[in-house]
């Protein structure tokens, strides 16, 4: 096993490698960029060092920079998290020709599955179905005949994408042109590759992903479905493990399948298959691989008990998995919510500040993974996800009422924050009815009441200042008395007081 890890990423996917580097008995090293010097982060590693300026091209995306750390250090291996370098083969290579160990796939598996008309290809090869789309290295004009081939609607996609970028939803041959420019800039924008496909447009479909597991001695396993059709601009906010919409003999037919993608490119470590899934005919058609730790592990964790991130670290190491595919069994349900720095009562716009109160909910069957603590500066040069909130249940519904609990409980001051929004995604008929899709959020938008009056968010503003106030008296103690001679309010009552007060929040 490994002696010394280091996490080249942030936030709290950096906490949780961490923290497993520390349950594996592995020293661990932490990088951060020059705003980041008081991360958690930082804190919870027993090494670390400042790589950069904020511009995440500057720091986080300095390969070079990450490598001389790594040598100087002395660690034996990198684990990339997600975002960042996570895909990046060259990174890969990088720490292959330093001789460090990367966490993750070989460079050939990520390049192949990176580029999604490569993976397109490389899959059908293991008869993986696919949606209908178009072949590679085609024109504007290639593109449109193509898109009247197939039949409107349809999606332009980035060829090296991910994220959302570069992805446009084109429903007529006239505004095919303006999408396809904007898709094309976009993707150069953020991939430095504006290259681009079209696939059909299936509506009303669900985004459905298998987590696989793969080691260097042959066994490949998945570990079940988990359903991302909670998205908002093709970015996942909510995800549950399993999925409503698929019974035991199709997750055992998506995993066969999902095995057979990734021995496609002799894959090794973790790694996720997407399919868009019809519900109307119970089709799956392959979407994409990401070679890399996903987001909402969590879930898949909590239901099957496997630590995902521990097997990642074991893998690379060379060891052989200690699961086979007959020791997977799900039990129970789990539900993520992903905590943003954004307004959702006003576009989802960013926000930023000093984080003057909080307070996470625990409880049975509740698991927070954050990069908060009471007093950082929260900036916005990074991803706006600041924690995941997951729960478990022996039931979705009982997951349901859990996820509700725990939403009333967390508790953000100082900054906006999405958990509002999934406050009403937990109250909302078609959630819990598990009828939801993709398109999903967009019927929910048109149909949704107004934001707060302004009288209201007077209210909350009140109230969270008289927290605050609260929160920051220090002088009362049990067996303490005032200057007039009465006692002072036991600590007890005073935890009543903050608890009713709370509870208007």
């Amino acid at each position: 096993m490994f002696k010394k890890v280091l996490v080249a990423n942030r936030g709290e996917i950096a906490v949780r490698v961490l923290r497993a580097c520390e349950e594996r008995g592995i020293a661990a090293v932490a990088v951060f960029s020059e705003v980041d010097r008081s991360a958690l982060h930082v804190r919870y590693a027993d090494e670390a060092y400042c790589i950069g300026p904020a511009p995440s091209r500057e720091s986080y995306l300095r390969i070079d920079t990450i490598i001389d750390v790594a040598r100087k250090a002395g660690v034996d291996a990198i684990h990339p998290g997600y975002g960042f370098l996570a895909e990046n083969a060259e990174f890969a290579a990088a720490c292959a020709d330093a001789g460090i160990t990367f966490i993750g796939p070989s460079p050939d598996a990520i390049e192949k599955m990176g580029d999604k008309l490569s993976a397109r290809e490389t899959v059908a090869k293991r008869n993986v179905p696919l949606v209908p789309g178009s072949a590679p290295g085609l024109n504007d004009d290639e593109l449109l005949a193509c898109a009247q081939e197939i039949g409107f609607p349809v999606m332009v996609k980035a060829s090296a994408g991910g994220g959302g970028k570069g992805m446009r939803a084109v429903e007529s041959a006239e505004a095919f042109p303006g999408m396809l420019a904007a898709a094309r800039r976009e993707a150069a924008s953020a991939f430095g590759n504006d290259e681009v496909y079209i696939e059909k447009l299936i509506p009303n479909a669900r985004h459905i992903e298998i987590q696989i597991l793969a080691d260097s001695h042959g066994n490949t396993i998945h570990l079940g479905e988990r359903e991302c059709s909670i998205q908002r601009r093709h970015q996942k906010l909510i995800e549950e493990c399993p999925s409503v919409a698929v019974d035991p003999t199709l997750r055992q037919e998506m995993g066969r399948v999902a095995i057979a993608a990734a021995e496609s490119v002799n894959y090794v470590n973790a790694g996720t298959i997407e399919f868009l899934f019809d519900s109307r005919d119970n089709k799956y058609y392959f979407l994409e691989m990401n070679t890399r730790l996903q987001v909402e592990h969590p879930v898949t964790e909590m239901v099957t008990g496997v630590d995902i991130v521990k097997e990642q670290i074991a893998i690379a190491a060379g060891r052989r998995m200690k699961y086979n595919q007959e020791d997977i069994v799900h039990k129970g349900w789990a539900i993520e919510c992903r905590i943003t720095a954004e307004d959702p009562f006003n576009n989802f716009m960013p926000s930023s500040g000093n984080i003057v109160y909080l307070q996470e909910p625990t409880g049975p069957g509740v698991r927070v993974e954050s990069s908060l603590y009471r007093g950082m500066e929260l900036n916005l040069y990074y991803d706006p996800m600041v924690a995941k909130l997951v729960v478990s249940g022996e039931t979705r519904a009982e997951a349901i009422l859990r996820m509700r609990r725990a939403l009333n409980e967390y508790r953000i001051g100082g900054i906006k924050t999405s958990i509002p929004f999934h406050q009403e995604m937990m109250d909302s008929t078609e959630f819990i009815w598990g009828t939801f899709d993709t398109g999903f959020l967009s019927r929910w938008r048109m149909n949704r009441p107004n934001r707060p009056t302004n009288d209201h968010e007077k209210v909350v503003a009140a109230t969270a200042a008289l927290i605050a106030h609260e929160e920051g008296r220090k002088a009362v103690h049990i067996g303490e008395s005032h200057e007039d001679g009465q006692p002072a309010a036991g600590m007890w009552k005073q935890a009543g007081r903050m608890r009713a007060v709370r509870g208007q929040w």
